[in-house]
């Protein structure tokens, strides 16, 4: 029981920073939610697209990070971690790739506003060229995010492990006084 509340902390965790994240990017482009997706809503409204793909682009990244931490939480005779003992992690987690998105976000905005980055093919097409910086700037923010967030994920598997080891290793120490 404990493996689903891991899970669903994670994918609660994931789903508010999305909708958050993706409030902020539908802001600073649209265009990346109307254009550079796949048509699932019928809007151009910011806060129902940021809603909206909040949801459908982090629930399944909630669940693979949350079956593994479940996993790394729980295998074996070593202590035990809650879902309640992730929450602080999970958010630590969450302001970091948020962090990170800024500022790959700033990046993706100098780089694209240089020309050093740019949109080619049909989305340069089909993006009008007075939102092609703003659609970078979302897609660095976006993809930093992912990315961030896996390797912080898998750090914070690595956190888990270490704490459960600790806490064996405390509980020998006691005992055996």
């Amino acid at each position: 029981m404990e493996a689903l509340k891991i899970i669903a902390v994670c994918v609660l965790s994931c789903v508010i920073y999305g909708v958050i994240h993706d409030q902020i990017t539908a802001r600073i482009c649209v265009e990346y939610f109307t254009i550079g997706h796949a048509p699932v809503f019928p809007t151009n409204d910011p806060t129902l697209l940021g809603l909206g793909w909040g949801i459908i682009a982090t629930w399944w990244v909630g669940v693979l990070l949350g079956m593994p931490l479940a996993f790394f939480a729980h295998i074996g005779s070593l202590p035990k971690i809650t879902a309640r003992q992730l929450v602080r992690p999970l958010v630590v987690l969450m302001v970091c790739s948020g962090c990170i998105a800024v500022l790959a976000g700033l990046i993706g905005y100098v780089a694209a506003s240089h020309g050093w980055v740019f949109l080619v093919g049909s989305m340069a097409k089909r993006v009008p060229a007075d939102k092609h910086v703003a659609f970078l700037v979302d897609l660095w923010a976006h993809n930093a995010s992912y990315i961030s967030g896996f390797i912080g994920g898998v750090i914070l598997m690595g956190v888990i492990w270490r704490w459960r080891l600790v806490a064996e290793f405390n509980n020998g120490q006691s005992s055996a006084e």
